[in-house]
């Protein structure tokens, strides 16, 4: 009787059919008609049973390793196996300016007044209301007319409000016997505002508080850390040091509080309103509060993603709380700074000029986020993470990321009998398929334009698509003083095409020059740049050149007296060298 048997499938028809092969590879089955008797049923269980077994089996393995498991739990006990905790939502957030009117206070007014934590204001954001509030006290001085400006304590009246609700979670510390872990019942939970208590016993009202032991630097017996980490059920769990190693841990018949904000994530980003729920009480009299906004609401996020943590668990394990290498700056500061949208560091070896003993760091931050918002996210990270973790010698500048936009002109066959969809539809479809590939392959640093699996998907899309070809160009955008002849150096991130005699390499959008409407090209075989009119007569024969190796365009002596398009920029457009693929620098 043949024993050889397929074991390579995991379907179940595949499974069916080798068992079926194999019985009839043996003389005594040679003729027989398996479809059409009680062995059929036979065959169909033992089918089944291998199929579940090997599903089983595919999946165990799988959930066993960081890059192949499915399941969040899998995953984020594999990050936290290497020192990595995964993040959790994050509050949105937005910065106003407050003030109270006390003009009509009876009797003398205060000096200073305190708007309390925890003040709350209403936002919508597509219809829906959410909750902001204040995490800390702020207090306002009168101005003489009984105006009242609140400030921080570093005296800014930029103050930063949180969206959530107030949670406070009470636990007791049980006897030695019990396993010493809290679990707190919130998926919703923002671990970064979390504030842990330690209570000597229920009654008293003196605490010890406790910090994240991911902040920590040293650790000894007599510290206060708590250990804060995702559950399998997506809870988190409270845990604190042994006493020894680990740090100080509260004894049996302590009261712990651990206050943090439950929290929508980005779901409430983006609201530019935000009303007082009520006003201020002072000596027994209320008075409104008048908010300014000064930023959107912005910075929340929901929980980390399994992607997310697979790329990162591993580089923050071998970056080990130290910034050396230029992936460390990336992994230390994407990980403390998870709702930055991309960050990107390269050392001073690789600038353009080289400029040795600095790393350069790019960050591309979220919609909406203001510049004092920017400002703060980069002194936290000199201070926080550069300072305390970097080689000494190494100074870090930042660098602002410079926008590089592609045109694309798509011509494509098309056949009608081949569709129910009409032209107009299908283009429709081909303009979703390319800002569908600009979403999920580009807008970060590091990614590289191909045309080819553009035109795939664009080919693939319907039948009725007979063929298909794309023109590239790139551009960038000045801002020119309308008042002054000025010069404008634009470097675009790959080489340009060089001159020939029928193709113009460097163009513009259009814009009013001695009272024309004028545009700017490259005199044909030559990189000189000119200005011609919409009838093409030359008003400036030399404005400047462009190097088409560097990617280099100068504009020399330019002084537009206003630009077309209700718009405040002019778009310098060039076409690549390289039209397959655009990798920027």
């Amino acid at each position: 009787m043949v024993t050889d048997i397929s074991s390579t499938e995991l379907d179940f028809e595949s499974i069916r059919t080798s068992l079926k092969n194999y019985f009839a590879a043996d003389d005594q089955f040679s003729d027989y008609d398996f479809e059409g008797s009680g062995l059929a049923n036979i065959l169909d269980v033992l089918a089944y049973n291998t199929h579940y077994n090997a599903l089983i089996g595919n999946m165990a393995i799988n959930e066993s390793f960081l890059e192949t498991a499915q399941l969040r739990s899998s995953v984020v006990t594999h990050a936290l196996s290497l020192g990595y905790f995964p993040r959790s939502r994050v509050s949105s957030r937005a910065t106003i300016n407050l003030s109270a009117n006390l003009s009509t206070f009876v009797g003398s007014r205060p000096s200073t007044i305190t708007l309390p934590a925890g003040t709350k204001f209403n936002a919508t954001v597509e219809g829906v209301t959410y909750v902001f509030q204040t995490r800390e006290s702020y207090s306002a001085s009168d101005n003489g007319l009984g105006i009242y400006n609140f400030v921080d304590i570093t005296g800014s009246t930029s103050l930063v409000i949180y969206e959530g609700t107030s949670v406070t979670r009470t636990f007791y510390v049980p006897g030695l016997s019990e396993k010493r872990i809290y679990m707190i019942t919130d998926e919703k939970m923002d671990t970064e505002t979390v504030d842990v208590r330690v209570y000597a016993n229920k009654t008293t009202s003196s605490y010890t508080s406790y910090s994240d032991i991911q902040n920590s630097i040293r650790i000894n017996p007599d510290s206060t850390y708590y250990l804060l980490k995702e559950a399998p059920n997506g809870y988190y769990e409270l845990q604190f040091g042994d006493g020894i190693i680990t740090g100080n841990a509260p004894e049996t018949g302590n009261k712990i509080t651990v206050e943090y904000l439950s929290v929508n994530g980005g779901s409430a980003n983006g609201a530019r309103t935000f009303t007082p729920q009520g006003g201020i009480t002072v000596s027994g009299q209320t008075f409104n509060l008048t908010s300014t906004r000064v930023s959107v609401s912005n910075s929340g996020s929901a929980k980390q993603s399994l992607q997310s943590i697979r790329l990162n668990a591993p580089l923050n394990y071998a970056s080990q709380k130290r910034m050396v290498t230029t992936a460390d700056y990336y992994t230390q500061i994407s990980t403390n700074y998870p709702t930055l949208r991309d960050v990107i560091a390269w050392g001073g070896e690789e600038n353009i000029p080289v400029d040795y003993g600095k790393v350069f760091i790019s960050i591309k931050y979220p919609d909406d986020m203001d510049s004092d918002t920017k400002t703060s996210i980069q002194d936290g990270i000199q201070n926080d993470l550069i300072k305390p973790m970097s080689t000494m010698s190494i100074n870090a500048e930042f660098i602002e990321p410079i926008d590089l936009y592609l045109g694309l002109s798509t011509t494509f066959d098309f056949n009608p009998n081949k569709t129910t969809l009409s032209l107009e539809s299908t283009s429709n479809n081909i303009i979703a398929i390319k800002e569908s590939y600009f979403d999920t392959y580009l807008k970060k640093f590091g990614k590289a334009f191909r045309r080819s699996p553009l035109l795939a998907q664009i080919d693939d899309h319907s039948e009725a698509i007979l063929s298909s070809t794309m023109t590239i160009t790139m551009n960038q955008r000045i801002t020119p003083d309308l008042t002054r002849n000025k010069a404008y150096v634009v470097q675009f991130p790959v080489s340009i095409g060089i001159p020939d005699d029928i193709n113009y390499r460097i163009t513009s959008s259009r814009f009013i020059y001695k009272s024309n409407v004028c545009s700017i090209r490259n005199r044909l075989n030559s990189n000189v740049l000119q200005i011609v009119n919409d009838g093409g007569v030359i008003l400036a024969s030399n404005i400047g050149s462009y190097d088409a190796g560097l990617g280099k365009v100068t504009i020399e002596d330019f002084k537009p007296t206003s630009i077309q398009g209700g718009v405040s920029y002019i778009k310098i457009i060039a076409v690549p060298a390289t039209v397959s693929t655009i990798r920027p620098k």
